[in-house]
C-alpha cells in the first residue's frame, strides 16, 4: 500500500504532464502549419508564375512573319538571328522552329555546339499536341543537351490556316530550384505520374512518390522524357495527420495541387520549434503545479493539527456517550423481552383466529354433501322404481362428511396424511359424480376430455376430490341463468406436470383476481348464495399438494380455472 501511495501520484503527474504537452503541442503545431501554408502558397504562386510567364510567347511567335515565311520554305539565317535575340532578352533556354515532320529548321542556339537544328522531336508529346492545333506543354530532360526544361509549343499556320510547322520554347527552372535550396526550405515538385521534377534536395529529383505502372513507364520511355533515369521510389512515408517521414526525419507535410498539368507541390518543415515550445509550457505548468502542491501541503498540515485538537476533545465526549449508551442498551433489552412476550400472545390469538376460520370452512363444506344427499333422495322419490344405488351414494357422501370433519384433527396430529399415487382421471370422475345433480338441475352440458391413458400423480385423493368438487360447483353456479350453459373439463400431462382445466361460459371473474377470490369470505355470488370459502380452502389444499392454481377470464366470455401438479417423472428427477 505504501508503494502504491508513491506510484499513484507519480502516474497521475505523468498523465497530467502528457496531457499538457499534447495540448500545447497541438496549439503550436497548428501555428507551424499556418506558417507552412503561407510558405507553400508563396512557392505555389512562384511556380505558377514561371509556368505562365512565357505561355503567350509561342502564340505570338507563331504569328511572326519571319517564322511563317521560314516555315513556308524561306531561308533560316534571318530567323536564327531573330530567335537568338528573343531568347537572350527573355532569358529563355531555347526557341526553335520545326516542320510538320518534327525536324528542327531554325533555333536560337543554331551556333552552339548542342544546336537543335537538324534534330527531330516528333516523338515529344508537346509537338504532337501543337500539330493537332492546340498548345503543347511538356517537362522533360533535353534529348540533345541533356538539360531538363519545360517545353511550350504552338502550331504555325499559313494564310490559308493550314499548319506548316511548330514553334517551341524551352524554359529552364533551375533558378527556381536554386532559390529553394538557398533558403534552406525542403520542397519538391512532382508531375501527374508522381515523378519528382524539381527538388531542394538533388537526391530527390527523378524519384517517384508512388510505384509507376507498366503503362506509365511505357509512355515515359516512348516520349524519352527522363532518359538515363531509373525512376526509383523516393524513400518517404506520408501520414494522414499532415506529417511525413523523408530523408530519415519526420516532418510536417503540406501539399498544393493547384498547378497546371496535374502537378503537385510538396512542402516539408520541421516541428522542432513546436516541440520546444510545448516542453517549455509543460515545464511552466509543472512549476506552477509544484508551488500549488506545496501550498496545499502547508494548509493540510494546519488542518491536521486542528483536527488532532478536536479529536482529543471529542474522545472525552465519546467516553461520556458510551456510558449513556450502556444504560440505553439495558433499557432496550428490557423492551425487547416485553416485545417477545407480546408476540407470543399475538401468535396464540392468531391460532385461535385460524381455528375459527377452519370451523367456518367445515360448516361450508358440510353443506355441500348434505345438499347432494337431498338431491339424491329427491331424485329417488320422483322415480317410480327405487334406485338400487341410492344407499351406496348416500353412504359415500356420509364418508366424505366424516373425512372433512377429520381435517380438524390436524392441529393435534404430529405427522401429515401420507401421499399415494393416483389417477387424476378417477378424481375428476368422482367429483363429477358428486356435482352431477347440480349439473342436471341447471341443464349444464358437460364436455369431459380426459383421454385414454392414465394421468398419474402423487397426492391425497380425498383432498384432491374436494378441490375439484369446489371448482366444478363454482362453475355450475357461474353458468346458472345463461343460455346453453356449458362446462368443459380438459385433462393433460407433460414431462413436467399433470393438469386439469375447467372452463365455463358464465359471468366470468369480472375485475377480481385469483388472489382476491382466495381470501376467506370473498365471493362473486349474490348475498346468501355462498360464504366465499371454497376457493380459499381449495387454494390451501392445492398448495399443500405441491400444485399451482390459476384463474383467468376467457376472451369469449366465462372463466377458466386450471390446477397443475408435478408429474411423477418430475418428482423422481427432483428426488435424485
Amino acid at each position: 500500500m505504501r508503494l502504491l501511495s508513491y506510484i499513484l501520484p507519480l502516474l497521475v503527474t505523468v498523465l497530467i504532464a502528457f496531457g499538457v504537452f499534447k495540448g500545447a503541442y497541438g496549439y503550436f503545431q497548428s501555428e507551424e502549419l499556418s506558417k507552412a501554408e503561407g510558405r507553400l502558397s508563396l512557392y505555389q504562386s512562384s511556380v505558377a508564375a514561371e509556368f505562365e510567364r512565357f505561355a503567350h510567347l509561342p502564340y505570338v511567335l507563331a504569328r511572326d512573319p519571319f517564322v511563317i515565311d521560314t516555315a513556308g520554305g524561306a531561308g533560316t539565317a534571318a530567323l536564327n538571328a531573330r530567335l537568338a535575340a528573343f531568347a537572350d532578352r527573355a532569358g529563355l533556354d531555347a526557341i526553335y522552329l520545326m516542320d510538320v515532320a518534327g525536324q528542327t529548321i531554325a533555333a536560337s542556339n543554331h551556333a552552339a555546339p548542342g544546336s537543335f537544328v537538324g534534330q527531330n522531336y516528333a516523338f515529344r508529346p508537346y509537338f504532337s499536341d501543337a500539330l493537332r492545333g492546340g498548345q503543347g506543354r511538356f517537362y522533360a530532360i533535353g534529348a540533345t543537351t541533356g538539360q531538363p526544361g519545360y517545353f511550350i509549343a504552338d502550331p504555325v499556320r499559313d494564310a490559308a490556316g493550314d499548319t506548316i510547322g511548330v514553334i517551341a520554347i524551352k524554359i529552364d527552372f533551375s533558378t527556381l530550384e536554386e532559390s529553394w535550396r538557398s533558403s534552406g526550405e525542403q520542397v519538391l515538385l512532382a508531375n501527374r505520374d508522381g515523378v519528382v521534377l524539381l527538388a531542394s534536395d538533388q537526391a530527390w529529383r527523378y524519384r517517384t512518390l508512388t510505384a509507376l505502372t507498366d503503362a506509365q513507364r511505357n509512355r515515359i520511355i516512348d516520349a524519352r522524357q527522363f532518359p538515363g533515369q531509373d525512376l526509383t521510389l523516393l524513400d518517404w512515408t506520408p501520414y494522414d495527420d499532415q506529417r511525413a517521414r523523408i530523408g530519415g526525419a519526420e516532418l510536417l507535410h503540406l501539399i498544393s495541387n493547384e498547378l497546371p498539368q496535374g502537378w503537385a507541390l510538396h512542402y516539408f518543415t520541421s516541428d522542432d520549434r513546436a516541440v520546444a515550445q510545448s516542453w517549455l509550457v509543460t515545464a511552466l505548468v509543472g512549476f506552477i503545479a509544484g508551488l500549488a502542491l506545496i501550498l496545499f501541503q502547508v494548509q493540510r498540515a494546519r488542518r491536521v493539527s486542528a483536527a488532532l485538537a478536536r479529536s482529543e476533545k471529542e474522545e472525552a465526549q465519546l467516553r461520556q456517550a458510551n456510558a449513556r449508551l450502556a444504560v440505553e442498551i439495558e433499557d432496550r433489552r428490557r423492551a425487547e423481552r416485553r416485545l417477545q412476550r407480546t408476540q407470543n400472545e399475538l401468535e396464540r390469538a392468531s391460532r385461535l383466529a385460524a381455528l375459527g376460520q377452519l370451523a367456518a370452512s367445515v360448516t361450508h363444506e358440510l353443506g355441500q354433501p348434505i345438499a347432494a344427499m337431498r338431491n339424491h333422495l329427491t331424485a329417488a322419490e320422483m322415480t317410480a322404481k327405487p334406485n338400487p344405488t341410492l344407499t351406496q351414494d348416500v353412504s359415500s357422501l356420509v364418508d366424505r362428511m366424516e373425512g372433512i370433519t377429520r381435517q380438524l384433527k390436524f392441529f393435534a396430529r404430529s405427522a401429515p396424511e401420507p401421499f399415494v399415487e393416483l389417477d387424476l382421471r378417477d378424481a375428476v370422475q368422482t367429483a363429477l359424480t358428486l356435482v352431477q345433480p347440480n349439473f342436471d338441475a341447471i341443464g349444464i352440458t358437460c364436455d369431459l376430455q380426459a383421454g385414454r391413458d392414465p394421468i398419474m400423480m402423487r397426492g391425497i385423493r380425498l383432498h384432491l376430490e374436494q378441490v375439484l368438487t369446489n371448482i366444478l360447483r363454482n362453475a355450475a353456479d357461474a353458468v346458472e341463468g345463461t343460455t346453453d350453459p356449458t362446462v368443459t373439463i380438459t385433462l393433460g400431462q407433460s414431462d413436467a406436470d399433470v393438469w386439469v382445466a375447467c372452463a365455463d361460459n358464465g359471468h366470468g371473474l369480472g375485475q377480481a383476481t385469483l388472489a382476491e377470490l382466495q381470501e376467506p369470505f370473498v365471493t362473486t355470488r349474490e348475498s346468501g348464495q355462498g360464504m366465499g370459502l371454497g376457493l380459499a380452502i381449495s387454494a390451501s389444499i392445492v398448495s399443500d399438494l405441491g400444485g399451482v392454481m390459476t384463474a383467468d377470464n376467457r376472451p369469449d366470455g366465462g372463466a377458466i380455472f386450471r390446477v397443475s401438479f408435478p408429474s411423477l417423472a418430475a418428482l423422481q428427477e427432483a428426488a435424485e
